[in-house]
């Protein structure tokens, strides 16, 4: 599983790294689905409410990802785009049994949509 083949998480050692698209100011915390950009690389649609203001959105993230996965938010750590959209998360824990959380929270969209 890669970025890129259809989904916008790749099993690593020591976890899962994560690609998303965040909102900031969107009106509610929410992961409303995966897209893919020109190059074809998967990434998660997440939305959080808070404005990009002294890291406040990356913590919103964070947090909401956290959620996502049942893990601590503090075995997430923001990799890269700290100041952009698109943003790399790494999660430490067993990369198998993340993506396997990840991928039932991508499905529960599409059965509620």
């Amino acid at each position: 599983m890669s970025p890129g083949t259809g989904t916008p998480f790749r099993i690593i050692p020591g976890g899962l790294e994560l690609t998303l698209r965040a909102t900031p100011r969107g009106g509610r915390d929410a992961l409303d689905g995966v897209g893919m950009d020109a190059a074809g690389r998967c990434f998660w649609q997440v939305r959080v409410r808070v404005a990009p203001e002294d890291g406040a959105a990356n913590r919103a993230v964070i947090a909401l990802v956290a959620g996502l996965l049942d893990v601590p938010a503090r075995d997430i750590r923001l990799v890269g785009g700290e100041t952009a959209r698109v943003k790399h998360l790494k999660i430490d824990g067993n990369g198998t049994e993340l993506a396997a959380r990840a991928l039932a929270a991508t499905d529960s969209l599409t059965r509620r949509g």
